[in-house]
Order: C-alpha cells, then structure tokens, then sequence
C-alpha cells in the first residue's frame, strides 16, 4: 500500500494508516463502518480508545493526501472519494475487464497487450504493508484475480504462437500454483508446441499426483482434454494458426482532400518517401510537422498527403484539430477520448485521468499502421500527449508554431507559393475559359494574393460566385492596397480574420515589433538595416525577428553576406492599416 502526489512517495507512516487507506480505497466509494474499521485494524481485540485512533488516523490521511481526495464522515464510518487520482487496483480490474473482452471477440493482440498492461501494475505481493486483518480479507480475491489474468495473457501469447517463449514463465508459474489446473494445462501445450510431447506428459502426470495428494481429486475436464490432445495430436494443442483481428471497420476520419491541390511538388514527394512504413527505416522518421505562416495551406498538403499514403496504413485514420473555432487550444484529455471512442474503446465523456488515457491510447495505437492527423497543434506540451508510443503508427502535425523538442519531429517549414504557383492554383479553380480570355489579369490576381492558397482559394470562391463578372474589374479592386485585405475574403475564409488570431496569439513584446516592421521601406530586410531604420539595439531586435519567425509571421533566408527576413505583403498590409498599429502608436506616444 502505497501513495504518491505529483510524482513523489507521500509518507505514510505505520501499519494501521496504511490499513484505514487500503480499506476505504477497496470499498471503492462504499462507506466503511466503525466496526469494520476496527475489525480490520485490531481484530477481536480493539483498544478501549478505538474510535479515536481511527479518528486519528483519518486526520492523517486527510492532511497527507491533499485536497484531491476526500475523506468524509458519513454515519456509521467513513467514505472515500479519489476525485480523479488513479487507482492501480481499479485499473487493473478495468484493463483486465478490456484485455478478456478483447480476447472473447478474437482481438488477440489487443487482448495481449491490455492484459500485460493490467499486470504491470503489480509491484510485489499485494496488502504486503497492512494489518494481517485486512490482508486475510482481501489478498484472497486480489490473487485470485492477478492469476486469472495472468492465464488469460497466456493464452493469448499461446494463440499468437509464443510457445517458446512462455514455457520458462509457465514453469515457474506451476510450481507456485502446483493445484491450478489451466496454468497446467496451458504448460503442456506450450510444451507440445515446442515439439516435447514426453515433457507434456510428465507435467499431467505430476499434476494428478499433486492433485490426489492435497485435494484427493482427479484432474478436471480441461486438463484431461489437454491430456488426451497431446497423446493423439489432437488440433487442440497444435500450434494455432494465428487468428485474424476482430473485424471491425478501421476508422476513415480524414477531412475531404481539395480536388484542385496545386504545388508542393517537393513537399509531397519528401512526404511520400519517408510517410510510409519500411522495414530498414527507424521509427522517427515518421512523425512529421508542417509549418508556415497563416493561410500557407498547412493543413491542405498535409491532408493531399495523407491520402496518397493511405495504401500504407490499413488500419485507418485518425483526424483532430487541436484548436477550437475560436483559436483556444482544446484539452488532450479531450482529444485522447475521441480518438478512442474512433478506435473502437468504450471511454466514457468524464474520462478525465491524462495518464490513464495516455496508456490507454498508447496500447490502442501499438502494432497498428494507423496514420494520424494532427492539425493545427498549439504547443508541444499539447501535443506530447497524443503521439503514440509505437513506431507504427505515422503522424502527420500541422502547426503555425515552430514546436520545441519531440523526439524524431520532421519539419517542413512551408513558403508562400510564387506567383505562377498561384495563377496555376487560380486556373485550376476558376472556368478555364475565363482565365484564357483574361489571362494577364489572372496572373495580376495572383499576384496579389502573396503567395497564401488561402487567398487564392478566396478568390476563386468570389469569382464562381459571380460568372458573368470581369476577372480585370477584381484584379483593380485587389490592386488598391488600402482594400486588398477587405476583397480576401469569402463564405466564412477570411485573410483578415487568419492574420488577426495569429498576431492576438502574441506576445505583447513580439506584437509590438511586428507592427514596427511596415514603416520599413521594404519586405525584405537584414537586421543590420531594420535596426537602422526602426532606431533600436540589433542584438535584441533580431531575438524578436527569430521569434516571429517561430511563430510563422516572418520568414527567413540565409543569404550570401547576411541572413534576411521576409514580411508577406499581406502581413504588412494587415499590421500596418490595422486597430494594431493604432496601438503601437499610442503607446510609442
């Protein structure tokens, strides 16, 4: 009986606090009276002062473990409330419940690997630090129980043919269980499969010596079944041929791909190479992030690549936005619970314990070429959470932000497209007849769209919208800059609104330079001449520069001579004529 808070042992000194905690957590919410209290405490022979020592003992309690669980007085005893701690004898029971719902519907593996999770949690022998009381009361069922999980893990690894590989375990196994007639069992065909039929004999038959020595019984049916297979060759002891997982429709969760997906060529094709599972690659190069700035089509190349992988993951797709509409990140716990519910696992909406659902997640995911989606991550303690711990699983994240340490992240860092990129994703959308008759105001649109496929989708949007319209009219209203942004936007897609979320996500220093940067005379700038023209210190104008540059609202080049920056026309448009500016002016003032 142990306790910890925040990762650390909580002390618990003495048997009988121990005990009082072990009783209130077994009841499981149940209240447990005075006299059952006492009984587990002292046995038949309590002291004259007995309730105040419980009494005592639940202020210790109370004081140790915290605010997060609640011990109330609810006549005639006492009741406990975990609140969201984890209970490693629940979650045994919980994984081991899953771990033999899994194997009766033929799901071998998962069967296997939740049952080995379920007996990871034990540490020793169970109630090894309480009363004998409550040990005499409890350690029965909790035995019982690990034993019953402990075969049925092996005769999942049997139906997965690890014969070889459990006989040592069974061996010991039925030297400490010598009466449990399926642990037997299973070790004579482990022993049969392995081509040591003599072996499986001399196990039955040292079982029915030991049974009519301490029980006076003969073996059950299961073990003379066993028996009698290994004497024929019976199928039933002959190494199984592995059973299909349960059939169940993988999950297809993948936005809709846009038919007109244009560019990216090197992208989709470093995508393409490295996505898919291969034998002779290690596991992190399959997790990939794709950045830029707002509006740069993250999300659109991810989705295009994912779908041209699609062959390689046979076991489905997972799709979430870590966002909210509204831009605020959305809890992992949530996340962690849809994707389960996807993946076939029963986890209830108030599913609120990280952990629990992390390890669950984590088992779910294993062995499985699943391809994961994960669009518009927040920061990489959002995203820790929801990557899977097996090397199969490929992942997919997209994020404005540029994400700090995860182990064997990818990047790809998108650029705005260049101007014929963009006329070439315009010609794609829009009536090719319409291009054809107007064909340098097409590539004139284009080019107001900076380089953003949001822009472009934008426009094209407006445009169908009005057929019969001049493509030369649109490209004079896009040609006023004091408009331009007003025109971007179009049934819900807005430039404005893009640019906005990203620059409230700021900082108050790194807003502050950000709406510096349009009163210089160019997009395109070294720190040495920004310094200069903005009349600030380079060392910590350029700490700014690198820090808009993570966040995808600044672009940078290693040029011959020194490094350059790059503000989109578009971010400069936005953070000059916008209520931003006003406020860095007032505030200069």
């Amino acid at each position: 009986m142990e306790a910890r808070r925040d990762g650390e042992p909580v002390v618990l000194s003495g048997t009988k606090v121990k005990t009082v905690l072990a009783a209130l957590l077994l009841a499981r919410g149940r209240v447990v009276s005075d006299a059952q209290l006492s009984q587990l405490l002292w046995g038949w022979n309590p002291p004259a002062t007995v309730s105040a020592q419980i009494y005592t003992y639940i202020s210790r309690l109370r004081m140790r473990l915290g605010d997060g669980v609640r011990i109330e007085r609810r006549l005639p005893g006492y009741a406990m409330e975990t609140g969201n701690a984890l209970v490693d004898v629940r979650e045994f029971e919980r994984l081991s419940g899953l771990g033999t719902e899994a194997q009766e519907t033929g799901d071998v593996e998962r069967a296997g690997a939740l049952l080995r999770d379920a007996l990871d949690l034990w540490r020793g022998t169970a109630l090894s630090n309480v009363t004998e009381f409550l040990a005499d009361a409890e350690l029965p069922r909790l035995e019982e129980a690990r034993a019953v999980t402990l075969e049925n893990r092996i005769e999942a690894d049997l139906e997965l043919g690890r014969h070889r590989q459990v006989v040592p375990e069974l061996t010991a196994l039925v030297a400490e269980f010598p009466v449990r007639e399926r642990m037997r069992a299973h070790l004579m065909k482990a022993l049969y499969q392995c081509g040591r039929q003599a072996d499986a004999l001399t196990a039955y038959h040292e079982g029915r010596r030991v049974l009519a020595d301490e029980l006076g019984v003969d073996p059950g049916a299961e073990l003379t079944s066993v028996y009698q297979a290994v004497l024929t060759g019976d199928p039933l002891v002959a190494p199984p041929a592995r059973r299909a997982a349960a059939r169940t429709a993988p999950p297809a969760l993948l936005p809709a791909d846009i038919p007109d997906f244009t560019g990216r060529h090197a992208e989709l094709a470093e995508l393409r190479r490295l996505l898919p599972p291969a034998e002779d690659r290690s596991w992190h190069t399959r997790r990939f992030l794709v950045t830029g700035m707002p509006g740069i089509g993250k999300t659109a190349l991810a989705v295009r690549a994912a779908n041209e992988c699609i062959d390689a993951f046979p076991d489905g797709q997972l799709y979430v936005s870590l966002r909210h509409p509204d831009g605020s990140p959305v809890d992992p716990r949530d996340l962690l619970v849809g994707m389960l519910r996807s993946l076939g696992e029963p986890v209830g909406a108030g599913e609120s314990n990280l952990d629990e659902l992390v390890r669950l997640y984590r088992t779910r995911t294993a062995g499985r070429r699943l391809l994961i989606l994960l669009d518009n991550a927040v920061s990489e303690l959002q995203l820790s959470p929801l990557l899977p711990g097996a090397p199969e699983p490929g992942v997919l994240i997209t994020s404005q932000t540029l994400l700090g340490p995860i182990g064997g992240l990818h990047t790809l860092v998108l650029s705005p497209l260049g101007t014929k990129e963009s006329f070439q994703m315009l010609s794609a959308a829009v009536d090719p007849a319409r291009i054809a008759a107007e064909p340098q105001s097409a590539m004139d649109i284009a080019q107001y769209c900076a380089g953003l496929p949001l822009a472009v989708r934008i426009v094209a949007t407006r445009l169908a919208a009005r057929p019969s319209s001049s493509l030369r009219r649109f490209a004079d209203r896009l040609a006023d800059p004091h408009g331009r942004l007003g025109e971007l936007q179009a049934r819900g897609l807005s430039v404005p609104r893009s640019l906005s979320a990203a620059i409230d996500r700021l900082g108050r220093e790194q807003r502050r330079l950000l709406l510096l940067l349009p009163r210089l005379d160019r997009e395109v700038f070294s720190v040495r001449s920004a310094a200069r023209s903005l009349g600030l210190a380079a060392t910590p104008l350029e700490a700014g520069l690198e820090a808009l540059v993570d966040q995808g609202l600044l672009s940078f080049s290693d040029e011959p001579g020194e490094p350059v920056y790059r503000l989109n026309s578009l971010v400069r448009l936005f953070a000059g004529t916008s209520g931003y500016a006003r406020e860095v002016q007032r505030s200069a003032a």
